[in-house]
């Protein structure tokens, strides 16, 4: 089962990768597929820089620093992965995300239904799990 796993960066990410790897060591073949999305660049950002190359640099250095701690989760378990910095609108590059991967799933963690995660439940061709987590589970809030 291949899943889809939005990282964006707060711990509630990574209870989505650990909760995969109990899915795996109960016995559920998976492989994943890491997702960071960067917002596109705004006007501002482009006025300030002066030039777009040097701006998607660094979203996708951030993009890959956030993917860091999940790819080392699922390495530790053994768990195949694939890991992609993509840029554009969250929740519309997500479903064309687990088109394009082919993914049967897709877990998320969250503190609360925004609408990225409102966005997937509604839009995604495949189940959606979700793991609402009390923000003080990771010391947010």
């Amino acid at each position: 089962m291949k899943i889809l796993l939005p990282i964006d960066g707060p711990k509630t990410a990574l209870a989505a990768v650990r909760h995969v790897i109990q899915l795996q060591l109960a016995g559920l073949k998976t492989s994943c597929v890491l997702v960071n999305v960067q917002e596109s660049a705004t006007l501002y950002e482009v006025v300030v820089a002066h030039d777009r190359d040097a701006i998607a640099d660094v979203k996708r250095d951030a993009g890959s620093d956030l993917l860091a701690p999940a790819e080392a989760l699922l390495q530790g378990a053994g768990i195949d992965f694939e890991s992609e910095v993509a840029a554009g609108t969250p929740a519309t590059l997500l479903i064309e995300l687990i088109e394009n991967y082919r993914c049967d799933a897709v877990v998320i963690g969250t503190h609360d239904l925004g609408p990225v995660t409102m966005a997937l439940l509604e839009h995604s061709p495949v189940p959606v799990t979700v793991l609402r987590l009390p923000e003080t589970e990771d010391g947010e809030g």
